[in-house]
């Protein structure tokens, strides 16, 4: 006899919003490098933020939802005048960040980019750090800034490595919303309970398709999702801090759990068999692993699995530049995921989808020496349609090796090679790139660059003696890490 009643026994909190909680409230960050890399971090996010302000497309989402709205202690968008509650500064800064896809990524079995929780941790910390001070208290530091994003980009790391959302359609920014609920609560003074509260309603909200940034539907909500993430991230944080009860079981619950409905293999009756059930996978302990290994995008605007062949594709141009013509086929030689991700044939619609097209990002330097966020722009676009010429040439083929190495923990390279072969019989040497300037691998090499980077985008909205000053308190360890955050806000104001 089948049963007509649910056993209605409340469970503890699941196991894995207990261990991010924890992380969060108990973890002491003692590794150099994360502080180290966390400042860099920072410095090219902030940078990234600004830059995206030069294209209307992204201003136009920016500002207060009703216009003349006044907030008190308000958190402030870098590079504008505007002062915003914390739910919607967190918005804006979020979308900024994301807009050009130039800042740093995440490659596992899930990808992203963490620091798009920044978002949260600059409106959350800007706006409690004035709060802070107008009642008489010590303000935040940016030593609690950097702690946040070294957390944040752990958790939305180490959830990554082994948990493939897009295998299920979801989309990585619901791993931004879930790192970036965690360290906005812990901002707000979340006791465990209330911070276990925020992230399993983190987990309940529906979450974001992936259909956006695929053919034949890529668009520029995959510029704004990361900011719509943080911005949902600090409404959860605000209700769990108000006393609202959580949902201990939202991942295992059967057939109403996070891991049945949107996670597993279902057939139409919604029956799992348990082969089709699928839990999480945290392979390593919560620590400071992703902020020490984090990918930076330091030479080009583009999508990550694609830096490497526009690296190649700039060191080709000198030997290609003048025979463009003359081209019989491009090969280009990648890994799995570039291929499932970003290799498209046909029209493409926008300068999103642009921004996602292997064959695109490897044509432009290969035509022009150089890949720029302009390059994506419709009028460039129809200006040179050799691009398009160029991509009708090429092949994609996968390197096993590469698809391999790209998830050895000990590599995580983003390898691509190009070669051109000409109509005469000739050919190029195959010019293979196995770790962008962003990796790990590269640091020595990459840091030097990323400052130039920063520099180069403050002047795009700051005066050039307030970019100075603050480029120089970013390369100063302790003088950034004691600046209280509201000052720091103050500087990238206009």
């Amino acid at each position: 006899m089948s049963a007509t009643f649910d056993l209605n026994e409340r469970p503890d909190y699941d196991e894995v919003l207990q261990k991010i909680a924890d992380y969060v409230l108990t973890y002491e960050i003692t590794s150099e490098e994360a502080w180290n890399t966390a400042r860099y971090c920072l410095m090219d996010t902030l940078g990234c933020a600004l830059l995206a302000l030069r294209f209307p497309e992204c201003t136009k989402h920016l500002g207060p939802i009703v216009e003349g709205t006044m907030v008190p202690h308000g958190a402030r968008v870098p590079g504008t005048p505007y002062r915003l509650d914390p739910v919607k500064a967190a918005w804006d800064i979020g979308c900024n960040v994301r807009w050009l896809d130039y800042n740093d990524t995440w490659l596992a079995a899930e990808w992203g980019h963490p620091s798009d929780n920044l978002g949260a941790i600059l409106a959350v910390a800007d706006h409690l750090s004035q709060k802070r001070v107008a009642e008489g208290k010590e303000p935040l530091t940016m030593r609690t800034v950097l702690e946040a994003m070294i957390m944040a980009h752990e958790i939305q790391g180490v959830l990554a490595l082994e948990n493939s959302f897009n295998r299920v359609g979801l989309d990585h920014v619901v791993l931004v919303k879930v790192a970036s609920t965690a360290v906005a609560s812990r901002l707000m003074g979340a006791d465990r309970e209330q911070l276990l509260s925020a992230l399993s309603h983190a987990w309940v909200d529906g979450q974001s398709l992936r259909t956006y940034r695929h053919a034949p539907n890529a668009g520029s909500r995959k510029s704004w999702a990361a900011g719509d993430a943080t911005s949902r991230a600090v409404r959860l944080a605000d209700i769990a801090m108000r006393g609202e009860m959580g949902v201990p079981g939202v991942l295992t619950a059967p057939q109403w759990g996070f891991y049945d409905v949107l996670f597993s293999k279902t057939n139409k009756d919604q029956k799992l068999k348990p082969e089709d059930k699928r839990q999480f996978s945290l392979p390593q302990e919560f620590g400071s692993y992703v902020m020490e290994n984090i990918l930076f995008k330091i030479s080009f605007p583009a999508e990550f699995h694609a830096q490497t062949a526009a690296e190649a594709a700039v060191i080709l141009y000198p030997e290609v530049k003048d025979r463009l013509n003359e081209i019989n086929k491009i090969v280009i030689t990648t890994h799995e995921s570039a291929i499932r991700i970003i290799s498209k044939v046909g029209k493409l619609a926008n300068a999103a989808d642009r921004d996602h097209c292997l064959q695109y990002m490897a044509a432009v330097p290969l035509a022009f020496g150089s890949l720029t966020a302009e390059h994506y722009e419709d009028s460039f676009h129809r200006a040179n349609p050799i691009i398009d010429e160029l991509r009708d040439k090429m092949e994609v083929v996968e390197d096993e090796r590469y698809t391999r190495e790209y998830l050895e923990p000990e590599k995580r390279s983003i390898a691509n090679a190009i070669q051109v072969f000409f109509n005469d019989g000739s050919n190029t040497d195959k010019i293979a790139v196995e770790y962008p300037i962003g990796h790990r691998r590269r640091r020595k090499e990459g840091m030097p660059l990323l400052e130039e980077k920063f520099l180069s985008n403050l002047k795009t909205r700051l005066p050039s003696k307030r970019c100075d000053t603050v480029l120089k308190m970013c390369q100063d360890p302790e003088k950034l890490e004691n600046t209280p955050v509201h000052e720091f806000m103050n500087l990238l104001l206009i």
